[in-house]
């Protein structure tokens, strides 16, 4: 019996000892925003790669607060400057760059989030690396379908996998 209760009296007390540690962490309450995800985006079908990142608010967002994201250029030279309105109605901001060119596999790449509000005060800022899983050279050297009904590019025909034999690659000699 005696055995049974203190079984039972180091069993209470280490749950109260994990909830106390819980509650100790570090809620992150000068944070506006955390990454929710983020991934390298190979259109297969318009041969683009795009980065995109998903914030996901943690507290409510303010009208006139403004994300400037730089991304690292793959193909080298200066960074790729975004600059998107926050929706404070949406569920979550959803960031993401110009085409790219010369993205490698395994090879991370920096990307920097300022938030800012109306007045362009820096509110938080999110530094983070992406690498992608995948080469650039996986994706067709031209969109594979063209206009708004999706129609078959016919400067692809003969060509099913994309792959163009004259094709001009990008230049990816500055790529960092």
């Amino acid at each position: 019996m005696l055995r049974k209760l203190s079984r039972s009296a180091l069993i209470g007390a280490a749950l109260v000892a994990a909830v106390a540690l819980g509650a100790c962490r570090d809620t992150g309450k000068d944070q506006l925003f955390a990454i929710s995800g983020k991934l390298f985006e190979f259109n297969y079908r318009l041969a683009i790669a795009t980065y995109v990142i998903t914030l996901k608010p943690l507290r409510p967002m303010v009208d006139g607060q403004v994300a400037v994201v730089s991304f690292q250029n793959p193909a080298g030279g200066d960074p790729l400057i975004v600059n998107q309105k926050i929706w404070p109605k949406l569920p979550h901001i959803t960031l993401t760059s110009p085409p790219l060119t010369c993205v490698v596999k395994d090879k991370p790449y920096s990307v920097s989030i300022r938030i800012e509000d109306a007045s362009g005060t820096l509110l938080q800022s999110i530094d983070t690396t992406m690498t992608s899983s995948e080469d650039q050279t996986m994706l067709p050297d031209r969109p594979l379908v063209i206009g708004p009904n999706y129609e078959l590019n016919p400067d692809l025909a003969g060509h099913p996998d994309g792959k163009l034999p004259d094709a001009q690659k990008p230049d990816c000699s500055k790529a960092t």
